[in-house]
């Protein structure tokens, strides 16, 4: 069993930065993680993923503006976003996925992933 704490959510002006992190209880070396984020009244949508051979993925919404890395001795993955926009606002989940998927896409689709965190709250607002 794998569990996942998000971290470094709040407040953030327009063309701002913030830098999220995700804490997995367990070894997740192996592991796919990814961000998700999902804003009101929307489904949760896919931010970045890295799998465990550095493979990175973005969604094109936030291509250019995000990096993601992982640090296995620490079992942590971290979110760098930066100019940062209202649209951005929202609930921001860490993923881990056990499996390993030969379509990339599989890495953008929520169903891929096996243990999820409770979200951290960003929101983007003058």
């Amino acid at each position: 069993q794998v569990q996942l704490v998000e971290s470094g959510g709040g407040l953030v002006q327009p063309g701002g930065s913030l830098r999220l992190s995700c804490v997995a209880s367990g070894r997740t070396f192996r592991y796919a993680m990814a961000w998700f984020r999902q804003a009101p009244g929307k489904e949760r949508e896919f931010v970045a993923a890295i799998t465990w051979i550095g493979n990175i993925y973005f969604a094109d919404s936030v291509k250019g503006r995000c990096t993601i890395s992982r640090d296995n001795g620490k079992n942590t993955v971290y979110l760098q976003m930066n100019s940062v926009k209202p649209e951005d606002t929202a609930v921001y989940y860490c993923a881990a996925a056990a499996r390993l998927y030969s379509d990339s896409y599989m890495y953008s689709t929520t169903n891929a992933y096996d243990y999820w965190g409770q979200g951290t709250q960003v929101t983007v607002s003058s």
